[in-house]
């Protein structure tokens, strides 16, 4: 027996460092993505290929834990069998179009496509997988085996992605709502700043540890509560990274106007704004993204900001009609979500 599933990457257009903090963003799935093929064995062990890396992982039940890409597969067998999935040892085979360390959630499209996979190859009919709850096992997955606290945003976005839209996630709720992105001729594109990052192993915990010790001092269940007057009593660098969190939550709702109106200058400028924001406040950016911005900019970009967790990645850029995006970048629009193949 034998299954296939594809999981998208994804962009987020805006809303950073927003999931954790139960606020909003507003990300969308992207084409190029991860694709796992799972294959009944007959043996005692699961044995995973990384066909892009040449590399391979052998490994039993219980499942022990490992570093890099060997966390994946062992933490979604290890996570869907603790829900109770009778997952037989097989071969999985995993080749990628989404670039790792991009910011463009190569992790979320992995954890997303292996369990898509595990779950057909056990007889799982995909029209009964409940989503939500999917997002968050590869979430599990994520803070548990890769050891990077993040939200639940890549994997929601992986899994609800619908073409030609963005989804507006409230992280509070979990409502997600579809917002109409139709380009009308400019181009949303990454490139690539020539620093990877890994949020396992970057200054993202540290960030989220920070968001939590705001949230003790102010006495409140999540950053998304704070109000501006409650900001200004906040220590450094708890403050900044505070006030980041509620400008983006305004930046994304204005973000949400501004394409209900077809109104892309003000998406590029609150793109600048967020990269700012992440920079000055945040401070999760490095020189190289820095001068990928610039670069973005110079080449006509209207607007243009890191993605991702930050310190290094990919960085977006907003591009008018009448402007051409530098030849290396990556051309990006919203795609429907993860799907068996």
């Amino acid at each position: 027996m034998e299954a296939t599933a594809f999981a998208p990457g994804r962009v987020n257009l805006i809303g950073e460092h927003t999931d954790y903090n139960a606020g909003l963003a507003l990300p969308f799935a992207i084409g190029q993505g991860v694709t796992v093929r799972a294959r009944r064995n007959g043996g005692r062990q699961w044995i995973a290929y990384a066909q892009d890396l040449r590399e391979t992982d052998a490994f039993d039940s219980p499942v022990q834990a490992a570093t890099g890409w060997r966390a994946f597969p062992r933490g979604v067998v290890a996570t869907l069998r603790e829900r109770g999935y009778d997952l037989a040892p097989c071969e999985m085979w995993i080749t990628g179009t989404v670039p790792q360390g991009s910011g463009l959630s190569s992790s979320a499209a992995l954890e997303v496509s292996l369990s898509m996979a595990l779950l057909a190859l056990a007889g799982v009919n995909e029209s009964t997988v409940d989503r939500m709850k999917l997002a968050g096992w590869c979430s599990t997955v994520e803070n548990e085996w890769v050891g990077a606290r993040a939200g639940p945003l890549d994997q929601l976005a992986v899994l609800f992605g619908t073409a030609n839209h963005a989804l507006k996630i409230d992280f509070q709720t979990l409502e997600i709502a579809t917002v109409k992105c139709d380009l009308e001729g400019w181009r949303l594109v990454t490139l690539d700043s020539g620093s990877s990052h890994s949020n396992a192993t970057s200054g993202y915990n540290r960030r989220r540890e920070e968001c939590e010790a705001a949230c003790r001092e102010l006495g409140i269940p999540s950053l998304r509560e704070a109000t501006l007057d409650q900001l200004s009593s906040l220590r450094s660098p708890l403050r900044q990274r505070a006030q980041h969190v509620f400008d983006e939550n305004k930046r994304v709702l204005a973000a949400v106007a501004a394409l209900r109106d077809r109104n892309w200058p003000d998406v590029a400028l609150l793109l600048t704004q967020s990269h700012t924001s992440l920079r000055d406040l945040y401070e999760c950016s490095n020189e190289a993204i820095e001068q990928t911005v610039r670069y973005m900019l110079d080449c006509g970009a209207e607007g243009a900001r890191l993605i991702g967790g930050g310190f290094g990645g990919h960085v977006l850029g907003l591009f008018p009609p009448s402007a051409q995006p530098p030849q290396a970048a990556i051309s990006v629009r919203p795609q429907g979500g993860a799907r068996l193949m």
